[in-house]
């Protein structure tokens, strides 16, 4: 346990847990559920185990269980009622929960045994779509809020990186089925935050196309050397933080200028820096996607 957070705010347990301050207050005081310590100035502070235990209430409460039942099941039942609903569920909510705990602790063991957990029930793509999603918009609420540190944040997402790797893989053992378009993945320069991108990867591959993926930072101008080799080149990119907000329509003009001048190539985006732009003015051949979801759709 070195070197992990180990108390919390009433704040920090509100962000991981969904339940507001007030409630978790009440909870307290009625139910006696949580035993918080307090600092010599009287403010609450709370452990790893008081955060375990409010994570598995919660997942019972959302699970229709009265907080009242709850405190009268006691400490060592209440996460075996936890784990018999999940035994006959794929309960998506204590998986999270139980990713938030291998966070925290910085435990791979727990993470890598939570997903193989759901993988007895789910396949990959749904372990995605269903879990890992979630987790990563919480995860980005909750580093905005001060409730968890960068060092958390790439923990949680090296695992997950791993998990696109291993199944990406896989994929890339096969040739292409379908040959119509090739699409080419990168991140323009000075962009770093390769997760969605490394996913969508995986999705081209799944439905059976050429991909070619560039990675990081990439230069408009080392694009180029591709257009001699393909026809119909559809390149895709995720704008996380670059090209800023000040920089991303000189982005695109310059794209449009050196790139999609021949004969088949587009552009295809995604990313949060996208709600910069105005969307009817995009090019013909620049076209923008509001989730992964809406991405894959139009494969």
């Amino acid at each position: 346990m070195n070197n992990v957070k180990s108390n919390f705010s009433i704040k920090d347990l509100e962000n991981l847990s969904g339940i507001k301050a007030h409630t978790i207050r009440i909870w307290e005081k009625r139910y006696n559920l949580l035993q918080p310590n307090r600092t010599e100035t009287n403010i609450r502070y709370y452990n790893l185990a008081n955060l375990q235990k409010l994570l598995n209430v919660t997942f019972l409460y959302n699970h229709g269980y009265k907080i009242s039942k709850i405190a009268k099941l006691g400490e060592g039942r209440i996460p075996q009622v936890v784990n018999e609903i999940v035994a006959e569920s794929s309960a998506k909510g204590a998986a999270i929960n139980s990713f938030k705990m291998a966070m925290l602790n910085f435990d791979q063991t727990l993470f890598f045994n939570t997903y193989n957990g759901l993988l007895k029930e789910k396949s990959f793509r749904e372990i995605f779509y269903d879990v890992f999603i979630p987790l990563l918009t919480e995860m980005g609420l909750l580093w905005q809020t001060d409730t968890i540190t960068p060092s958390h944040e790439h923990f949680i997402s090296a695992m997950i990186k791993q998990k696109i790797l291993v199944n990406t893989e896989k994929l890339q053992m096969t040739r292409p089925k379908n040959k119509s378009k090739t699409f080419v993945l990168y991140l323009p320069d000075n962009e770093v935050h390769e997760l969605g991108l490394m996913y969508i990867n995986y999705e081209i591959l799944l439905h059976g196309y050429h991909a070619i993926f560039l990675g990081q930072s990439i230069p408009v101008e080392s694009l180029k050397d591709l257009l001699p080799l393909y026809d119909d080149l559809i390149f895709v990119s995720y704008f996380t933080v670059r090209p800023t907000k000040d920089d991303i329509h000189d982005y695109l003009e310059d794209f449009n200028k050196q790139i999609l001048s021949n004969n088949g190539e587009e552009l295809w985006l995604l990313g949060k820096m996208l709600k910069e732009l105005d969307e009817s003015a995009l090019p013909k051949k620049i076209k923008a996607f509001h989730s992964i979801v809406e991405f894959v759709e139009k494969l």
